[in-house]
């Protein structure tokens, strides 16, 4: 069994798209998967399945298709790669605060256009780094008024993404390691 972590992009944020967590767990244990826990309402799962990591993401797909009448995207992890996010942590010696330090997770590499677009974005205090299939971004001001969460959080990206803060990305891999 391996341990995954799916992000579900877009859920649970105003009245749109609602998928509560409890009835996503339970659709998820009927469906065979194990260890199945979520945190918090924003569509973070981690379970353990045979599957690989894109059947998994695929099935979850449909699952919310079928159960919730959603066409949601799912990004997903597996335990390891979540591992290496947090120990890579490029921008931890800025980001002071956990809720303004974001990790966008990509589905797919992110087009070298985008990172240009990314950069205009950005107002001189805000930091982010392009590391495989993840963005770091430290937003000390907030994300309310940033021109590159904005860029970031929308669908100009290229590739689908969903973001998470630090405080929820460290959680998600104590959940996974099952400290949590």
């Amino acid at each position: 069994m391996r341990r995954q972590v799916l992000l579900l992009r877009g859920v649970n944020i105003g009245p749109r798209n609602r998928v509560p967590m409890v009835e996503l767990r339970n659709a998820l244990e009927e469906a065979g998967f194990t260890e199945v826990k979520t945190y918090l309402q924003s569509g973070n799962v981690v379970l353990s399945t045979k599957a690989n990591l894109e059947e998994t993401a695929r099935e979850l797909e449909g699952l919310i298709q079928q159960r919730f009448g959603l066409e949601i995207a799912v990004v997903g992890r597996t335990g390891a790669e979540l591992a290496r996010v947090v120990a890579r942590n490029p921008l931890g010696d800025v980001a002071t605060d956990p809720k303004r330090y974001q990790v966008s997770f990509l589905d797919g590499p992110l087009p070298a256009a985008t990172r240009a677009n990314l950069e205009q974005a950005r107002v001189e205090s805000e930091r982010f780094v392009v590391h495989g299939r993840e963005i770091y971004a430290w937003h000390p001001a907030g994300v309310a008024r940033s021109k590159l969460w904005g860029a970031l959080a929308g669908r100009s990206l290229g590739v689908t993404a969903t973001a998470r803060n630090w405080t929820t990305v460290t959680k998600l891999l104590e959940l996974v390691e099952g400290v949590g």
